[in-house]
């Protein structure tokens, strides 16, 4: 690869490829009658959710009220969920607060976060839209059961400041029909209290070709397709061409034979494995592997000769694109191998 002239380590996000993973998944979805609701936290940067909007989706997704925040502060983004329990009355007044800016929506799966959501929105001029979120199968938040998510769907109704709006899940990785099944008996057993279930938000990179595979959802949450990564390389989900995000690292050390030292550890990186055995894939040296990671540095290993010297760059695929994307205060915008200039992601660390 030709050299690019940039101090290390860096992250590059090409252009080129971002662009086109969001075109091909925005098309898909249009082929099924799914609306798409790209979740931010993946690449942190307002031009992107405006591609993202441009191209046909709905709106956002946002974890945190800080990361809401920060995206709306640039302007052109219309529609936000945030897809987390927000808990405690500083949060709500800026919940409040962001409401009289853009079309909001938000999820709880219990009645303290909606108690507190209704406290807030009691005087409001306009009710705040609630998702009950379900576990149906992942094991993160989420109510247990479809029968407690109809009891938590008719205490939103009943209490001040609250509309009911749907349910919302992050679904576990290749489990589409019991996902289908748990939401389909949720719904029907609200609809039969009289309630409108208007939307059913799913989502998830991993199974994002397979999405019309579950017709009840109204609306499909995804991030990494974005930039895609390691892990969904391993999964089949998409090819090394089609990774945006890559990091550049350049070797500082070559102490034997059959390892080398590069300028990125965890602090890059990341020591996120998601199940694979080493810390990202070097681009077109299939034979390396990234085998240990300190704060600082990276180290490669290679059981034949690692044929790397002092000064050489690698570009790197990591495996969790998200994690990396939050590391530095900047990534480095790039089409194929052209740097075009160096951006803020303005909302890295706002995890409130």
């Amino acid at each position: 690869m030709k050299k690019i002239a940039l101090d290390t380590p860096a992250i590059l996000v090409d252009l080129d490829v971002v662009e086109a993973n969001i075109a091909k998944f925005q098309n898909y979805c249009d082929s099924h009658g799914l609306k798409v609701r790209p979740h931010i936290k993946t690449h942190k940067l307002p031009r992107l959710a405006h591609y993202q909007i441009k191209q046909g989706a709905i709106g956002i997704t946002c974890q945190k009220i800080s990361e809401a925040e920060t995206m709306i502060s640039q302007g052109g983004i219309e529609d936000v969920l945030i897809t987390y329990n927000i808990l405690g009355e500083a949060k709500t007044k800026r919940l409040r607060a962001l409401s009289e800016k853009v079309r909001l929506s938000v999820v709880a799966d219990n009645a303290t976060v909606i108690e507190g959501l209704s406290k807030a929105f009691a005087d409001a001029p306009a009710p705040l839209p609630v998702l009950v979120e379900c576990n149906t199968g992942a094991d993160r938040c989420g109510v247990a059961t479809p029968e407690i998510a109809a009891e938590l769907a008719q205490r939103i109704d009943t209490l001040p400041g609250l509309k009911f709006l749907g349910l919302m899940t992050y679904p576990p990785t290749g489990k589409l029909p019991e996902v289908a099944k748990w939401l389909a008996e949720a719904r029907d057993l609200i609809t039969v209290k009289g309630l409108s279930v208007e939307v059913i938000s799913s989502g998830g990179s991993p199974d994002m070709w397979q999405a019309h595979e579950m017709p009840l959802a109204t609306e499909y949450r995804i991030g990494t397709y974005a930039y895609n990564d390691r892990s969904l390389v391993n999964r089949g989900v998409c090819t090394w061409d089609d990774c945006a995000l890559t990091v550049l690292a350049t070797v500082i050390s070559v102490p034997s034979k059959h390892h080398a030292v590069i300028d990125a550890g965890s602090k890059v990186l990341t020591s996120d494995l998601l199940g694979l055995t080493g810390h990202g894939h070097v681009l077109s040296r299939d034979d390396l592997m990234i085998d240990q990671l300190s704060e600082e540095h990276g180290r490669i290993t290679s059981q034949q000769d690692i044929n790397l010297k002092v000064g050489d760059q690698l570009r790197i695929v990591p495996n969790h694109a998200c994690v990396v994307a939050n590391m530095l205060d900047h990534v480095e915008l790039v089409r194929s191998e052209t740097h075009l200039e160096s951006t803020s992601v303005i909302a890295r660390g706002q995890v409130w």
